[in-house]
C-alpha cells in the first residue's frame, strides 16, 4: 500500500507567485484603461448586449471613431462572432492569410493569458503587437482619447478603447485584412462599426447560452444580437451546427441583406480526425477537410492530413469555417492558394487551449513528472469538448481537475459534463482573480456546492467535507492507494490555487501508482493565465 501524507496547507508551491509581465512601457496606458469601466470585471448590465434601448450606445463608438479619423475604414475586415469558436476561428484565418503573404492584423476579444499586446498582432508574422508601438499610439491620441471621455461623461469602457486602438493600429501598419473577434453579441458589440463597403465577410461560429443576461435571455435573442453583425450584400459564414430554428434565424437575416451564405456544417463537406500523435513532444491531431460547397458560392478544396496543433473536435470544426472563410475570399478575387490554408491551419496554436505543460513547466510549479493540461473551458459546451478532447487523446487517463470560475457562469451545467464524462479522482474547486479583481470570482464554497448538488442529481457517489469519508482522508493527511473510496470522486474547496495543485498531484499519484493520470486546469482563462503568469512572468 503505498502511503502519501499531506504537506502544510500553508505552503505555496515553487515559483507559484502570482506575476505578470513586466512592461514598464505600459504602465501609463494600462492605468489608463483601469480607471474606464471594465465589464470582464465587473459583469455586463442586463440586456447591454441586445439591440435594444437597453443596449450599448453605438453612437458612442462612432463618435470615437470619427475623432480618430475613422480608421476602420483603411483596410477590409473579416468580423467573426459566436458563443464558443470565435477566437480560435479568427487565428486560424489570420494565419492562413498571413503564409500567403497578406499583412494582417488580428484583434481577440478573448482574455489574454499572459500580456495584453496578445489581444493585438500585426503584420506578416502575427506577433503580438510591440510594447514599443502600442506605447507611442497611446501617448500620441491620449489628448483625443482625453476629450471623448470628458464628452462621453465618462461612459467610454476600456474594451471600446482597446478595440478603437486595435483599429488604429491596423490602419498605421497598412493591413491587407483586419480578422476582428466581437466581443459580447454582435449588433451593439464596439466591433460592429465596420461598414458593408469595409467588410469582406461575416462569419458566425456558434450559439450557445453564456451571457444570457445580457443578450435577451434566449438561445433565439442570442443569435437576433450576433446576427447583427451580418451586412448588405456581404457574405455569412456559418460555423455550427445550428439547431434549425437558430440557423433559420441567420439565413432570414442574410436574405433580407441579400447576403449570400456558406455553411461549414453543410451536408457537402466533411471533417474528420484520423488520430492524435505528437511531434517534438507536443500533441497534435492528423484531420482531413473537406469542403464542397453549392450554394450561393461554388466552393471546393481537399485538405489530407492536416496536423492541428488545436486538439478536438470543436477545432477541427473551428479550422473548416476558417477554411469556408478563405476560400470566400478566394471566390472574391484575392489569391489564397490551397497550400497556405493546409499551412496556415497547421501553424496556428493558441495558449490555454488543451495546452499541455512541458516537463520542465511542471517541475518549475513544483509538481515534477506530472502531466499538467490547461484549458480555458467555462461553459457547458466547452467543458463538453474538453472532456471529448480528453477522451480522444487520452482515453485511459484518470483525472484531478483544479477548477475556478466567474461568478456569472453555469456551474452547475459544467460539473455535469466533467461528471458524467470524465474519469475523476478529484475535484479542486478554487479561486482566482477574474481580470485582476475579486468581484467576479465564484469563491471555492460555492463551486464545492455546485458540485455536490450535481453529483446528486447524476447519482455519482462522491467523497466530500459533509461524508465520514472525507474526514478521515483529510483529518489524518494520508492519502493511500488502496481502499473501497477508490472509485468515489473527492470533491474539495480549497481557495489557495497553489494548495489545490500540491493536495491534487497527491491525490492523482497515491490512486493511480503507475498509471500516467492528468491534472487538468480549467474554468476559466483566468486560472490558466494565473498559472502561465507565475511559470514565464
Amino acid at each position: 500500500m503505498k502511503i502519501f501524507r499531506v504537506v502544510d496547507h500553508k505552503r505555496t508551491l515553487l515559483g507559484f507567485k502570482r506575476s505578470f509581465s513586466a512592461e514598464p512601457e505600459l504602465m501609463d496606458f494600462l492605468n489608463y484603461l483601469d480607471n474606464l469601466k471594465n465589464y470582464e470585471k465587473s459583469g455586463v448590465p442586463k440586456d447591454a448586449g441586445t439591440d435594444s434601448n437597453h443596449g450599448f450606445d453605438m453612437g458612442r463608438m462612432n463618435r470615437l471613431m470619427d475623432r480618430l479619423g475613422n480608421p476602420q475604414t483603411g483596410f477590409k475586415a473579416v468580423h467573426v462572432a459566436g458563443t464558443k469558436g470565435k477566437g480560435s476561428t479568427s487565428v486560424f484565418l489570420a494565419n492562413i492569410l498571413r503564409r500567403e503573404g497578406y499583412a494582417v492584423g488580428c484583434y481577440t476579444s478573448s482574455p489574454h493569458v499572459q500580456t495584453i499586446r496578445e489581444r493585438v498582432s500585426l503584420g506578416k508574422l502575427g506577433e503580438p503587437v510591440s510594447a514599443k508601438a502600442l506605447n507611442c499610439l497611446f501617448h500620441r491620441i491620449k489628448p483625443i482619447l482625453d476629450e471623448a471621455v470628458a464628452l462621453e461623461k465618462g461612459h467610454l469602457s476600456h474594451f471600446e478603447i482597446l478595440t478603437a486602438m486595435a483599429f488604429k493600429l491596423f490602419a498605421q501598419e497598412n493591413v491587407d485584412f483586419g480578422v476582428i473577434e466581437a466581443g459580447l453579441g454582435g449588433a451593439r458589440d464596439a466591433t460592429n462599426i465596420i461598414s458593408s463597403s469595409g467588410l469582406a465577410a461575416s462569419v458566425i461560429t456558434t450559439i450557445g447560452a453564456e451571457h444570457l443576461a445580457a443578450l435577451g435571455g434566449s438561445l433565439e435573442s442570442i443569435a437576433m444580437a450576433k446576427s447583427g453583425i451580418i451586412k448588405h450584400g456581404c457574405p455569412l459564414v456559418l460555423g455550427g451546427p445550428f439547431l434549425p430554428h437558430i440557423e433559420q434565424i441567420f439565413l432570414d437575416k442574410a436574405s433580407s441583406m441579400f447576403s449570400p451564405v456558406v455553411s461549414a456544417s453543410g451536408p457537402g463537406n466533411r471533417s474528420v480526425v484520423k488520430g492524435v500523435s505528437k511531434s517534438n513532444g507536443k500533441p497534435f491531431q492528423s484531420c482531413d477537410i473537406v469542403i464542397q460547397v453549392e450554394r450561393d458560392f461554388k466552393l471546393f478544396i481537399e485538405l489530407f492530413d492536416v496536423k492541428l496543433q488545436m486538439l478536438g473536435i470543436h477545432q477541427l470544426q473551428n479550422a473548416a469555417t476558417a477554411t469556408c472563410v478563405a476560400l470566400c475570399l478566394r471566390e472574391q478575387g484575392w489569391r489564397i492558394s490551397d497550400e497556405s490554408i493546409h499551412a496556415g491551419l497547421e501553424h496556428t496554436y493558441l495558449l490555454g487551449r488543451s495546452q499541455f505543460l512541458t516537463s520542465t513547466e511542471a517541475e518549475t510549479l513544483g509538481l515534477p513528472g506530472a502531466t499538467i493540461m490547461l484549458d480555458g473551458a467555462h461553459t457547458k459546451d466547452s467543458a463538453k469538448a474538453l472532456v471529448d478532447t480528453i477522451k480522444m487523446s487520452s482515453p485511459e487517463a484518470p483525472l484531478v481537475l483544479i477548477v475556478a470560475m466567474a461568478s456569472d457562469k453555469d456551474h452547475m451545467a459544467f460539473a455535469r459534463e466533467f461528471l458524467s464524462g470524465g474519469q475523476l479522482e478529484a475535484v479542486f474547486l478554487t479561486e482566482v482573480n477574474i481580470a485582476g479583481a475579486k468581484s467576479r470570482t465564484a469563491s471555492a464554497s460555492m463551486l464545492r456546492e455546485c458540485w455536490i448538488q450535481a453529483s446528486e442529481e447524476l447519482d455519482i457517489e462522491t467523497i466530500h467535507d459533509g461524508t465520514e469519508e472525507y474526514q478521515k482522508l483529510f483529518g489524518n493527511q494520508l492519502f493511500c492507494s488502496e481502499g473501497n473510496s477508490n472509485h468515489k470522486t473527492i470533491l474539495a474547496a480549497e481557495s489557495s490555487l497553489p494548495v489545490s495543485l500540491r493536495l491534487g498531484n497527491q491525490i492523482l499519484r497515491a490512486r493511480t501508482g503507475d498509471q500516467t493520470g492528468i491534472i487538468v486546469i480549467t474554468g476559466s482563462l483566468h486560472i490558466v493565465s494565473t498559472v502561465l503568469s507565475s511559470l514565464h512572468g
